[in-house]
């Protein structure tokens, strides 16, 4: 299974158990705590509650979700933020780890957590964030788990420069409302300097672009629209031919054509598992996809992925950047310099960072979707 980030109040989620920040005493007072036992009803909950006595940090105990849309409450202790000199974040790593061991041994298939001790105990959010996902990540290459991150406070939630220093410039130097994909353009096409002499007009175009069609005396420009002029030595543009001579090769039929189409998407998908000596189970666990999607992937191959998916995948085989775009297109999707999702994976991958912990964390700064599941 797969973890996610949804902006929501944790008490209005559908889970096996719902992970509640709590007090070390059996009592409640204000933040998640306050609202778990509201929405559980506090009076039978705290009657349960008082039971227990008092809970460590980093601990966990469980009680009836009673009113809650769950099974359990899963009652964990944090600490309060005192600058992070007194051990505050591995107790909350500790929660979180405490949390989802205790669902595994009572089989739970879903939990959801709040971000644990950041609200009135003052944890950050940008490093609980960042804490929880890596987290998440690393138990599910062992265990199946559907894990749900409940973040409700929107308005306060900042990320911290030093987390993600570079992203903000990055998309500010290269997000555009509007730029040709570059990926889909054949370097035939290339312009050429103005020619010393003139002799007389060619008029080209790439032999990708002339081949497929009869030359027609009335696009004297090509893919460009422009003209040519020959150098008096008879040398074109690097990357660039005559008509004539693209004109030479041979037709093709729409036959040939549909007889040698590429490797779909998930055969591609299989073979670059093989290549690079990899599982299908740590590639599908590390793209943060369930086993029942990677099965269907497995089986079909003209299936048809969404976009974040095959961007997943590309990340968790560590794809470079030529290499992803190209996987992407079997897929029918391309990078875009007009996408912040897609400046924010080019952004990772250029830089070879490939955790989803972070990945993840740094899109959901930027209210796009998750990668993976």
């Amino acid at each position: 299974m797969a973890y996610k980030i949804v902006r929501n109040d944790i008490t209005k989620i559908t889970a096996d158990a719902i992970v509640n920040t709590a007090n070390p005493e059996p009592k409640f007072m204000a933040g998640t705590d306050s609202a778990v036992y509201l929405a559980a009803g506090a009076d039978k909950l705290l009657e349960e509650r008082r039971k227990i006595g008092r809970i460590e940090q980093g601990e966990v105990a469980v009680t009836a979700a009673f009113d809650l849309d769950a099974k359990y409450i899963f009652h964990t202790v944090g600490p309060v933020w005192k600058g992070g000199d007194y051990g505050e974040k591995e107790i909350v790593r500790n929660c979180y780890l405490s949390c989802l061991n205790k669902a595994a041994e009572l089989n739970l298939e879903s939990i959801a957590f709040p971000l644990i001790a950041t609200g009135v105990y003052g944890f950050p959010k940008d490093e609980a964030l960042l804490m929880a996902t890596s987290i998440f990540s690393a138990f599910l290459t062992e265990k199946d788990l559907d894990i749900t991150l409940a973040v409700f406070d929107e308005e306060s939630f900042k990320l911290s420069g030093r987390i993600f220093a570079g992203v903000d410039e990055f998309i500010d130097e290269n997000y555009v409302e509007e730029k040709t994909g570059e990926e889909y353009l054949g370097a035939a096409c290339a312009p050429a300097p103005a020619p010393v002499e003139e002799d007389r007009d060619i008029a080209f175009e790439s032999c990708a672009d002339a081949m497929p069609r009869a030359r027609s005396a009335e696009r004297p420009g090509g893919i460009f629209g422009g003209r040519r002029k020959e150098k008096k030595n008879g040398d074109f543009a690097a990357g660039s031919m005559p008509m004539e001579a693209c004109m030479a090769a041979p037709q093709r039929s729409i036959d040939d054509v549909v007889n040698h189409v590429a490797d779909t998407w998930s055969e591609s998908l299989l073979h670059l598992i093989d290549e690079k000596g990899y599982t299908d189970t740590e590639v599908y666990k590390r793209a943060n996809v369930d086993r029942k999607l990677f099965s269907k992937i497995r089986t079909n191959k003209d299936y048809q992925p969404k976009k974040n998916t095959a961007v997943a995948f590309a990340l968790a085989l560590r794809l470079n950047l030529d290499e992803t775009k190209d996987f992407l297109k079997r897929a029918g999707y391309a990078l875009s310099p007009s996408s912040k999702f897609d400046l924010i994976i080019e952004f990772y991958i250029e830089k070879e960072e490939y955790s989803f912990a972070t990945i993840n964390t740094t899109l959901f700064k930027y209210d796009q979707p998750l990668l993976g599941g």
